[in-house]
């Protein structure tokens, strides 16, 4: 005889939050939304925190290298997809870790023999155009000059030209040496008016580059998510199938953390995985794994060595794996028996295995509904490839501007890896659709918007940090008249297109 779940199985958009009471230090400005991203003994800290409790979805149609930077600015993490080549996804990562840093190696580095045509071949392939010269046209040359866009007029160049006809010379340019501090060099950009400071050791060799713009960048969004070298945090998707492969070439790029990648994670796949990555590197390298739906699969996972768990299984907008399988679990019930699965284990065992609701947000408000039941981040898909910085393109449709976004277990993906279930390789049948969603501008702008409505009703809860608000959180249950009672209704709603 089968097993039957006695309780029903829910979704956010049946809860409600109640009330608590909000002292005159329960304000949205003082709300604390730093959470575990990974594994750690009671008594210890995280080695890797979020500032705040977002994440963006492994999908071809969300996570790129421009998204991954952009979410990184605000204190959150994307995970590159993996359904790509190795190579692809290597260089999405070194991409994100390049972009921004404290002291940065440098990648566009060229000897002073070389012509105005090569290092034009190079600015094409880096995208920089500050170049350093060294005499072996390394990151670690022997330091001879700096040479930037600003230093030649590609019109008036002749054919032969080299770069030391243009360059700075090392005796006209400030440099800092390997022992000064970051904001010691900071200090120095700013009184020389500099845009790059060269960082270079005893020998002259070049160490490191200081850019003002990271200074800037800085400033500007103090909540970045940067690793001990002040570079953006990236995480990337794996699979249990080329994981000797992918996972190497991943740790070379720079990587974060890991995240296996798979509709259904309560499988032997995925403790082999976990097992040769800990074989391989110890607990160095940070792996989480999923997805799972029920106490069991939580502490399976947990034991086979997971740094998080993701929970959920067929709640994304755009995944039928319950219409096309039969298989899953309302998102809200899901979370909250997990949760639950996390406390005890953290109880019995002393160690925290951060859980992360993957799916089922529609609302904003559904973000903090899951916080509320005990998960300790959320994975958004549809959320983000609305965004500016998704790498999908935008595209124009009644006066109004969408962003394609597909599954991945659609035709259009065919990463038939996530839905593997081991025996001949495959794409058999769809287990997401291909579609739109409307545009909504840039991610800090959105991201800003929903962190402040998270903030503000925690307040209203009585909570100033994500574990105080999982202890005095009240929810109820709503009934699908109340449902319809929360929005508008009984009234004749003006168009937004109509001045009021």
């Amino acid at each position: 005889m089968a097993t039957f779940f006695k309780e029903e199985s829910r979704t956010f958009n049946e809860y409600l939050l109640v009330p608590g009471l909000s002292t005159k230090e329960n304000t949205p400005d003082k709300v604390d939304l730093r959470t575990p991203l990974v594994r750690f003994k009671k008594g210890e800290k995280p080695s890797i925190e979020l500032k705040l409790p977002m994440v963006s979805a492994i999908m071809q149609s969300v996570s790129g290298d421009q998204l991954a930077i952009a979410l990184a600015k605000e204190g959150g993490i994307s995970f590159i997809y993996g359904s790509q080549s190795i190579a692809d996804e290597a260089e999405m990562v070194r991409k994100v870790k390049m972009y921004k840093a404290g002291f940065v190696l440098s990648d566009s580095n060229i000897k002073e023999d070389a012509t105005i045509t090569e290092l034009l071949k190079l600015i094409e392939k880096t995208g920089h155009s500050t170049v350093a010269v060294t005499d072996d046209g390394t990151c670690n040359g022997k330091l001879l000059g700096l040479i930037t866009s600003r230093d030649y007029r590609v019109s008036k160049v002749e054919e032969g030209d080299t770069v030391k006809k243009y360059m700075t010379p090392i005796e006209k340019l400030i440099c800092a040496n390997i022992n000064d501090d970051l904001s010691k060099c900071n200090d120095i950009i700013w009184d020389h008016k500099l845009n790059t400071l060269p960082i270079v050791d005893n020998e002259g060799r070049l160490a490191y580059m200081v850019f003002r713009k990271d200074y800037v960048s800085h400033k500007d969004n103090p909540n970045e998510l940067l690793d001990e070298e002040k570079r953006y945090m990236v995480g990337a998707g794996i699979n249990t199938r080329d994981y000797e492969q992918r996972v190497p070439a991943l740790v070379e790029a720079g990587v974060d953390v890991l995240c296996i990648d798979s509709s259904e994670g309560f499988t032997e796949y995925q403790q082999d995985t976990i097992a040769w990555i800990r074989s391989k590197y110890g607990d160095k390298i940070k792996v989480g794994a999923g997805n799972v739906v029920d106490a069991e699969g939580f502490k399976f996972l947990a034991d086979c060595g997971a740094d998080f768990v993701k929970v959920g299984i067929g709640g994304g907008s755009i995944c039928i794996t319950r219409e096309t399988k039969g298989i899953g679990r309302g998102q809200a019930t899901a979370v909250i028996e997990v949760a639950k699965a996390r406390d005890e284990y953290f109880e019995k065992t002393g160690i925290y295995v951060p859980i992360c609701s993957d799916g089922g947000i529609v609302y904003d408000h559904h973000i903090t509904l899951a916080l509320a039941m005990g998960a300790d981040f959320v994975m958004l898909g549809r959320y983000f490839a609305r965004f500016e910085e998704s790498p999908t393109a935008k595209i124009s449709f009644n006066g109004a501007y969408y962003k394609e976004y597909w599954g991945e277990g659609s035709a259009r993906a065919r990463n038939w890896q996530r839905y593997d279930l081991g025996g001949k390789a495959g794409f058999k049948f769809e287990e997401g659709v291909d579609s739109y969603v409307p545009f909504a501008g840039n991610l800090h702008d959105n991201v800003g918007m929903t962190i402040t409505k998270v903030k503000s009703t925690m307040s209203n809860c009585g909570a100033n940090d994500l574990p105080e608000f999982r202890e005095k959180a009240r929810l109820t249950v709503v009934s699908a008249t109340s449902i319809v009672e929360g929005g508008a209704h009984d009234v004749v709603v003006k168009s937004n297109n109509v001045n009021n």
